[in-house]
Order: C-alpha cells, then structure tokens, then sequence
C-alpha cells in the first residue's frame, strides 16, 4: 500500500509540474489590441467616447464599411492602434501601404491607397486628421495616372 501511495504522489507532482511548466510556456494573453483582418462590412471595432465611419475600396472595387471607436489624437493613430493601416512615416505624413490587410505597391503598379473625408479627396495625410464623430473617412485604392 505504502509503494502505491508514493506512486500517486509522485504521478500527481509530475503532473502538476508538467502544469506549471506548461503554462510558464504560453505567450502572454495580453490584448495588443489590434483586430483580425480583414474588418467585416458593418463591424463595429475599438473603444471609445469617438464613433468615425471608415470605408475602404480595395483594388477589386469592392468596399466594406465599419465603425472605429476610438480616444486617439489622430485618425491614423486610431488606426494605426487596431492594425487596420500600415505604412510609413514621409515628410507628408504617414504613408499608408496597407489597408485592412491589402496592400496597394506603387513601385510595381503604380497603385496607392488615396485618402477621403466624407467623399473629398484628403488636403493631408490621415495622421493630420482628428476623429470626428459622424464623419467618414474613406481609403480607396486608386493608380497613378501616366
């Protein structure tokens, strides 16, 4: 009896150790906050007091629409946070390449992700722009001329 108890005992702490090892193993389950793409049509992402519109026409014509909630400084911040844009910084501002997970080469096609406020073509960058509720801010890709 005393050789199976020892037994038990000695399966139950190698498993509990296995546990423990196990778990200090895991990445961390810290929310980066970013949102898997693409961003349906009609899906309402991120937290806070600002509600904007985003639209987004990727190069097949195709648009979705959804709601950004958000307490950033900045549209592209805003974005830049839920992993929605990416780009790099220019002397204009933020250049976004990527657009909801499309990204749009200039280099190989001459195609670019265009910048609008409700419906104009933007005056700056989408980093130059603070979130306004009940406006839509809009990334089209469109091809140089030439």
């Amino acid at each position: 009896m005393k050789k199976t108890t020892k037994r038990l005992m000695a399966l139950l702490l190698a498993a509990v150790m296995l546990l423990a090892l196990a778990a200090c193993g895991q990445k961390d389950a810290k929310d980066d906050g970013k949102v898997e793409l693409p961003v349906a049509d009609g899906a309402v992402i991120g937290t806070g007091a600002t509600a904007i519109t985003v639209e987004v026409q990727g190069a097949d014509g195709k648009s979705v629409t959804f709601t950004v909630n958000t307490d950033e400084e900045t549209v592209g911040a805003a974005l830049l946070k839920l992993g929605v844009i990416a780009g790099e910084d220019s002397d204009y501002g933020l250049y976004v390449k990527t657009v909801n997970g499309e990204t749009a080469d200039y280099d190989k096609d001459g195609a670019y992700w265009a910048f609008y406020v409700n419906g104009e073509y933007a005056m700056a960058s989408v980093d130059a722009y603070t979130p306004e509720a009940g406006t839509t801010y809009g990334f089209h890709v469109e091809k140089a001329e030439g």
